[in-house]
């Protein structure tokens, strides 16, 4: 097992998927690792060891590479969502880069509202995004929001609903800055660490829950999502709207 997870970490390094390289890098060589105490023949003991150590080397140039990236603001991270896969809720998506000096955040998503598509649940998406960030370990302060205005009768079904988010988020410490747009049609996040992604769907890629009954309802990594493509990119400056 050791060994085919280096061997895909060589292939993802020469492919130039350095992030998805390091990944498999570290966990070839804990297996390794886990060989070298399990073998008795010192030979052999050897070779483990001198793989190991040029792993590790490789690693370690791969880790230098991917921060040097950020700093430049060239960093690039796509995460491919299957048809029906689990295991993608917020905090999986999102926690890795909310750090603990994150205080404000932007969402640009033009259905934040109620009734696109026939879907209810958009808002709520939005309120279990907004529920992650309250939990930390950021301390966000302002989250700004800019969207569209649902058409006909839902415009005031979304804006009691945005303006409830926004009281119990005040009661938290946290300022919501609601903006409408017509002409929005892009879907990114951006923290003011320096962290920005965007998603194919939006906050709203996770499928309409059986029933309100069902496993998936209420924890979102259990929850199947639809097909979509995340990207993340690092920059040194983050805009603001």
């Amino acid at each position: 097992a050791g060994a085919e997870t280096v061997k895909r970490a060589v292939q993802l390094d020469l492919a130039s998927r350095f992030q998805e390289s390091l990944v498999c890098y570290q966990e070839g060589i804990d297996l390794l690792l886990q060989v070298v105490k399990a073998t008795t023949d010192e030979a052999k003991k050897h070779r483990y060891r001198q793989k190991i150590s040029e792993y590790m080397t490789r690693a370690e140039d791969i880790k230098k590479h991917i921060e040097k990236e950020k700093q430049d603001g060239k960093y690039h991270k796509q995460i491919r969502i299957e048809e029906n896969a689990t295991g993608f809720g917020y905090e999986k998506l999102f926690s890795e880069y909310l750090t603990e000096i994150v205080s404000e955040v932007w969402v640009e998503d033009p259905y934040i509202r109620q009734a696109h598509q026939a879907s209810r649940y958009l808002l709520y998406n939005f309120l279990r995004f907004c529920e992650m960030l309250v939990k930390g370990p950021c301390k966000v302060k302002t989250i700004n929001l800019l969207t569209s205005h649902d058409e006909g009768g839902g415009r005031s079904q979304q804006m009691t609903a945005l303006e409830e988010i926004k009281q119990s988020l005040h009661n938290y410490g946290v300022t919501l800055n609601i903006d409408f747009s017509s002409s929005i049609h892009d879907r990114e996040i951006r923290f003011n660490n320096g962290w920005m992604i965007k998603i194919g769907r939006g906050l709203d890629y996770f499928k309409k829950p059986q029933g309100r009954f069902s496993i998936g309802y209420c924890d979102f990594d259990l929850r199947p999502c639809h097909e979509t493509t995340v990207d993340v990119f690092h920059t040194k400056h983050t805009k603001k709207m």
